[in-house]
């Protein structure tokens, strides 16, 4: 039999003790991203697995936002974030920072994500774009390389805050 725990039986840490702890060499970066429920989602499994941070970008909406808040409940608080007008002064940025910047796109030449195996003594930043549009050209062209996830169904896209999921959990098990 199963019982489920009771949210005081988790240990889990404070915001603070959260902020001080180490963190997945991990960034996701958000290229326009239109909604916030999205937006929140994104913050809420970076909090469940300590990436380094959120950065968002263009018409991204960030926190305080009752709507971010209402998928993230109170990530938005734990995780970092930084917000830039244009993706691409973020690429530059993280650039400067030391990351290696990968797209998750559908492009010619991308590796699949089961290809991928992350080094962790470099730090990456994933860039995860529209939901329509998907990852600019421009951000594609400037990133140093691009993941895809194999998909077998009718589609050709996935929601950009499971797809966030796939990919967060997949540089996890690299940690583990």
């Amino acid at each position: 039999m199963y019982r489920k725990l009771k949210i005081t039986e988790m240990g889990r840490m404070t915001v603070e003790q959260f902020r001080e702890s180490e963190k997945l060499p991990l960034v996701v970066v958000l290229d326009s991203v239109r909604s916030l429920y999205n937006v929140g989602s994104v913050f809420r499994t970076g909090d469940a697995f300590r990436i380094t941070g959120v950065v968002l970008c263009g018409i991204t909406a960030t926190p305080p936002n009752s709507e971010i808040h209402k998928t993230a409940l109170g990530a938005e608080d734990s995780v970092a974030w930084r917000h830039f007008a244009d993706t691409m002064e973020a690429v530059s940025w993280l650039k400067s920072e030391g990351y290696t910047l990968l797209a998750v796109e559908q492009c010619e030449g991308s590796t699949m994500l089961q290809d991928f195996h992350p080094i962790f003594s470099q730090k990456y930043a994933v860039v995860l774009g529209n939901e329509v549009k998907g990852v600019q050209q421009q951000v594609v062209d400037a990133c140093d390389g691009c993941l895809e996830i194999p998909q077998f169904g009718t589609k050709h896209s996935m929601n950009v805050s499971v797809t966030a999921g796939i990919i967060i959990w997949h540089f996890v098990q690299f940690t583990l």
